[in-house]
This record gives C-alpha cells, structure tokens and sequence, in this order.
C-alpha cells in the first residue's frame, strides 16, 4: 500500500524540477522510486533537497543529485508523509523527528504533496497521534511547565537502542503533547506553541497542503486515491 502511494506520487515529477524530499518510511519508498526514474532515463535533471539526515543519506546512495536548502529560491515540489491528517489537509508531522527541516521545505515548495496510507486520516488532530514539539536542551522542562497551563500533558521522547531521549538533527529534544480534547483550532495553537521561548518548532503544518494521495485496500487489491479538501 505504501509503495503504490509512493510511485504515484512520483507521477506528479516532471524533469528538470526542484524537489523537496521528505522523511519517513513512505517517503523513503518514494526516493528509491524517484532513483529509478532517473536512473532509467525518465527523469533528468533532477535536484532534491533532503528534509532529514535519513533523506538525505537514501538519496546520496541512489546518485540523487541533492542542493542545500539555502542555495534554492523555492522548491517546485515537496513529497513527503504525515501522522495525521485532518478533512482540511491539516497536518500533525515529526513522528521521525524531522518536523523542522521538513516544515522549512515545505514552506518554500510551489507545492507540497503528501502521501500517506488510509490509517493517517482523522477528523481531529491530536486524538491519538500526539505533537511532536523541537525544544533546546536546556529548555525542555520549562516548555513541558506552560504546555500543562495550556491543558496538555508532555513527555519527553526516549530513543530506543540508546540511553537517554531522542536527539534531532539539529541537537535538540521532542516533547510529545497530547490536548485533553485534540487539537481544534491548529492555526492558533501552532502560535502559542511557537511563541514559548525555548521551542524552535512544533509539528503542525497549517495551510501548507495542496495534494493528498492516500493508499487503502479495497477488494484486495491496493488503490491510491486523492480526496478532496473540506474548506
């Protein structure tokens, strides 16, 4: 189901674009389909700009010709997955721990689509996937402090396979929050979280959507199929 979403999404490419590349595992599967596009010659000229260290060590092994971030005015498109999706193609990402670099990219593409399977679709953000919030080191208690005023409650993400919690690509920690209701109102709450001093970024992605491709078994067999936003 993931690798049928994968290659459609590859679909929307057409040569000589700028390509945001996403992190996670669908996103991973659509990097290795793009590699073979290009390798056979139906693509070319393509340079990607990688969202994670993960991202970019796949598309480094595939001759992915990648460009920094920084070099670029804007993206022709970003593919990437989600954790949650909502009617309005509002978005909770960082399941992986790559919402801030996944979030600059996608706010600098002409277009970010998202792929995803049918299990990512939700009415309402945060009733079962918690947010993921990137805080400086020094910072996380005091964050997890005026998060709980804001009737949530916060871990902090542990790493498996390795003491202590999860450190992101750029050196910092995840708080997990979960509101008591879910997430109603994401724009403003992507605000207030971002305005805490010692958050860099959280894992809401409002407005940035313009396409969902969504994965799902029916009959057996696998389908990809777009739907359509609610406004």
């Amino acid at each position: 189901m993931k690798q049928i979403v994968a290659d459609a999404a590859i679909k929307e490419v057409e040569s000589g674009m700028i390509l945001g590349l996403g992190s996670g595992s669908t996103a991973a599967l659509m990097i290795k389909s793009l590699g073979n596009e290009i390798r056979s010659g139906r693509l070319q000229n393509i340079r990607g700009v990688a969202t994670s260290f993960q991202s970019e060590v796949l598309a480094l092994e595939l001759n992915i010709p990648l460009i920094d971030l920084a070099s670029v005015p804007q993206i022709d498109l970003a593919i990437d997955g989600a954790d949650e999706v909502d009617p309005e193609f509002q978005l909770i990402k960082g399941g992986g721990a790559c919402h801030v670099r996944e979030k600059l990219v996608a706010s600098k593409a002409n277009k970010l689509l998202i792929v995803v399977d049918e299990t990512k679709l939700v009415q309402n953000l945060n009733k079962s996937f918690p947010l993921p919030i990137e805080v400086l080191p020094n910072a996380w208690k005091h964050v997890q402090e005026v998060i709980s005023e804001m009737k949530a409650i916060s871990t902090l993400r542990m790493a498996t396979k390795k003491a202590g919690p999860v450190v992101t690509d750029q050196g910092n920690l995840i708080l997990d929050v979960s509101f008591n209701e879910g997430i109603k109102n994401p724009k403003d709450i992507e605000m207030r979280i971002n305005n805490i001093p010692g958050v860099l970024e959280n894992g809401l992605f409002v407005d940035l959507t313009d396409k969902v491709l969504v994965g799902k078994i029916e009959n057996n067999i696998p389908v990809v199929y777009s739907p359509s936003k609610v406004i």
